[in-house]
């Protein structure tokens, strides 16, 4: 596997986002071909039951890791379907390790799926449709927030 680390999109992303005081910030890295591979530490402001990772906040984590396809496809997308199994809880403190890859591009769609380990055993596997857009669908929102979609790096041009 490649170690090129792959940048945030946006510095305030949950999932990525350096400055986000709660957030995952995840470690993603490009792999072969379309696959991806990183991880994230469970922290106490990820727990839902005592002691746990939230299935949210797992949900949330593969959604991210594998939104870092998207730097490799090189063209902005949104998650239109993503379905999630929970093998294993996710106990704060944990490293959930990540690889995923990119399946199958086609025009619009892009399939994709992604494991999460805990030392080496299945806690979760996930896979997505992400549809492509164009970097305009985030303009109206980042403008709400005093944003501009220039500034946000949402692929990798």
């Amino acid at each position: 596997m490649s170690d090129e680390p792959l940048p945030s999109h946006y510095h305030r992303c949950f999932g990525c986002g350096p400055d986000h005081p709660t957030g995952m910030h995840m470690e993603m890295y490009a792999g072969e071909g379309l696959s991806v591979h990183g991880s994230f530490l469970v922290t106490e402001h990820h727990q839902g039951a005592p002691g746990l990772a939230h299935g949210g906040v797992i949900a949330a984590a593969v959604d991210e890791a594998m939104g870092f396809l998207l730097w490799l496809i090189a063209h902005p997308a949104v998650t239109a379907h993503l379905e999630v199994d929970y093998r294993k809880p996710v106990p704060v403190g944990a490293r959930l390790e990540l690889e995923g890859e990119a399946f199958l591009v086609e025009e619009r769609k892009i399939h994709a799926r992604m494991t999460g380990r805990i030392n080496g055993e299945v806690a979760v596997d996930a896979k997505a449709l992400f549809l492509k857009v164009n970097v305009e669908h985030f303009q109206p929102h980042a403008e709400r927030f005093g944003g501009e979609v220039g500034k946000m790096r949402t692929y990798n041009p």
